[in-house]
């Protein structure tokens, strides 16, 4: 399957419309994506939603419980947050929510940096598969497949493919 890119430019559309009372009513928001793919997503919301805290780079790759399996990517970087999370309202934000790891792996790192007021999780495709109960707050498209598929994000311009794991 292949998501063009005006189907996912709709779906970041559906995000921003859901995140925007959130940002009207609390403009301290900090917007933080979780290297890789949350942070491309993250950028364009954004931008689009006029956040004016710098965007947060969450790099969680040594707080995964399947460390040991997968191992480090090197090609992702530090974390880089913007300010202190201490009694703020985060929105975290990834491209796929699937089994729910790589979010659990992200909210353990905000917890080391201090104590958020709230975490909103915003996901761009909410997919079946989830393995711990976590959901998205707000997602730009809610996607069921068979656990032998996966998802890829592309950008520039921004598509979606769903293939078989290799």
């Amino acid at each position: 399957m292949h998501v063009d890119t005006k189907t996912v430019e709709q779906m970041l559309e559906r995000m921003q419309t859901q995140l925007a009372p959130l940002c009207e009513t609390d403009p301290d928001v900090l917007m933080i994506g979780i290297k890789t793919g949350g942070v491309l997503v993250g950028q364009a919301l954004h931008k689009a939603l006029g956040i004016q805290s710098e965007l947060g780079e969450l790099n969680i790759s040594f707080y995964r419980d399947d460390f040991s399996t997968v191992g480090l990517h090197p090609v992702v970087g530090p974390s880089q947050l913007p300010n202190s999370v201490d009694n703020k309202h985060i929105i975290l934000v990834d491209d796929v929510l699937s089994t729910g790891r790589t979010v659990r792996a992200a909210m353990n790192e905000l917890f080391d940096y201090g104590r958020p007021a709230r975490i909103t999780l915003a996901v761009l495709v909410q997919r079946s598969g989830n393995e711990l109960p976590i959901r998205a707050d707000v997602f730009g498209e809610s996607m069921q497949l068979d656990a032998s598929e996966h998802i890829k994000l592309h950008t520039n311009p921004w598509s979606i493919e769903v293939g078989v794991k290799t």
